[in-house]
């Protein structure tokens, strides 16, 4: 019989291989890329998964740190103090300050694409700290990475999981690292959207229902959420529990969504829905070979067929979501991120980086489970027995109402 230390070796090899993994992702960026950022990035993020993979096996903590510091701290610090960032950081910011400054969100008539924000009213709430501030401490990334991190915690919390390791290595990784660094503008919704699964897998309907009306109110990648709460909600608390979670869903939306919507629906129009579509007077800037780009790229035909093919693979989900509900956390994670990997490749105009989402998304919900257990959960619902001559042992049997993990 083979001794348990013969697995030894392979555990070491897997703890390394995640982090030479990442480095040899992250070195992708200085060979590759012209952006400034995203080269910086690069250089700082490989160095510290190099380090992490030298000290995995023996020193996992020190491991963690090393990814941390040169995915995230040195980088961020970096181009923070230098004012250096994508596009987006400056579109936020600008959102807040005309907020504050006349209530509207959008440059009226847009000439460049840099002055289009295609992003829902709630977005420009991260830039308000910038036109208080100022400064490094008003960056927006700061305040989006702030809004990830509180949503992911928060979220742990109502799901009752245990602290983990894990969590520290998902923040290390490329899929939050990059964005955290150089743009930050998908951070809150992906904070907003596992708050509210874990909401509706802790069976908080109205909760999770305020939840998914903020992420709404940022952008309108949002609307697959929604489904998939209710959806989940549904088996986990009955129909009364998932309807109260669409009602606030949609109420709370709308209150959030409607001011800047009457103020300047045209502005909305063109630069929330038509720009990133490749429907609006300025062509996005934003295109990856997916097959929804190249569809647009052959022509109008191509943009309808492109179209199509998106609202067929909307059917499908919300098909399966009606055929198949998920029950548990995990599974809930995993259907939106098919939803919103979807969407995102059939889009007549989206980037690699924004399947992020759907990746941070299923590995979330993992982050934080004890190994083979169910990842989610359970609503003990026994003390919803009554008493029924058809079963006498229910009359007897009517415990408090307790959460429980199974």
């Amino acid at each position: 019989m083979p001794s348990p230390r013969a697995s030894l070796p392979s555990r070491a090899s897997w703890r390394t291989a995640g982090p030479l993994l990442a480095a040899a992702w992250a070195l992708s960026f200085p060979l590759f890329s012209s952006l400034g950022p995203h080269r910086l990035w690069g250089w700082c993020a490989a160095a510290g998964y190099l380090t992490a993979a030298a000290l995995a096996v023996r020193r996992p903590r020190a491991a963690a740190a090393a990814a941390l510091t040169g995915a995230i701290a040195v980088p961020l610090l970096w181009l923070v103090l230098s004012g250096q960032g994508q596009s987006e950081v400056l579109v936020i910011e600008r959102s807040g300050r005309l907020l504050l400054e006349s209530g509207r969100l959008y440059v009226d008539h847009p000439a460049g694409v840099e002055e289009y924000t295609p992003y829902l009213p709630g977005m420009a709430v991260f830039g308000i700290p910038h036109a208080l501030l100022g400064g490094p401490l008003g960056d927006a990334r700061l305040w989006c990475a702030a809004a990830l991190f509180a949503g992911m915690w928060a979220g742990r919390r109502l799901l009752g999981g245990a602290a983990s390791g894990r969590l520290s290595l998902l923040v290390a990784s490329p899929v939050v690292a990059l964005p955290l660094v150089v743009s930050g503008v998908d951070l809150p919704l992906t904070g907003l959207l596992c708050l509210a699964l874990a909401a509706a897998g802790a069976g908080r309907p109205v909760l999770a229902g305020a939840v998914l009306a903020g992420a709404c109110a940022l952008k309108w990648t949002a609307l697959p959420a929604v489904a998939v709460a209710v959806a989940l909600l549904a088996v986990r608390r009955g129909r009364g529990a998932a309807v109260r979670c669409a009602l606030v869903a949609v109420l709370g939306s709308a209150a959030l969504i409607l001011p800047g919507v009457l103020l300047q629906p045209a502005e909305l129009w063109r630069q929330v829905f038509a720009f990133p579509m490749g429907r609006a007077e300025v062509a996005t800037p934003a295109g990856s070979p997916l097959p929804g780009h190249l569809l647009a790229e052959l022509g109008p035909w191509g943009w309808y067929m492109a179209v199509a093919l998106l609202v067929a693979g909307g059917l499908a989900v919300a098909v399966s979501l009606v055929v198949r509900p998920p029950g548990t956390v995990v599974a809930a994670a995993d259907r939106l991120a098919i939803g919103l990997a979807l969407a995102f490749a059939l889009a007549p105009a989206a980037r690699f980086g924004y399947l992020a989402l759907p990746v941070l998304l299923c590995l979330w919900a993992r982050s934080f489970t004890v190994p083979g257990r169910p990842r989610t959960l359970a609503y003990d619902r026994s003390h919803e027995l009554r008493a029924d001559p058809r079963r006498p042992d229910a009359a007897h049997h009517r415990p408090a109402p307790r959460a429980v993990l199974r």
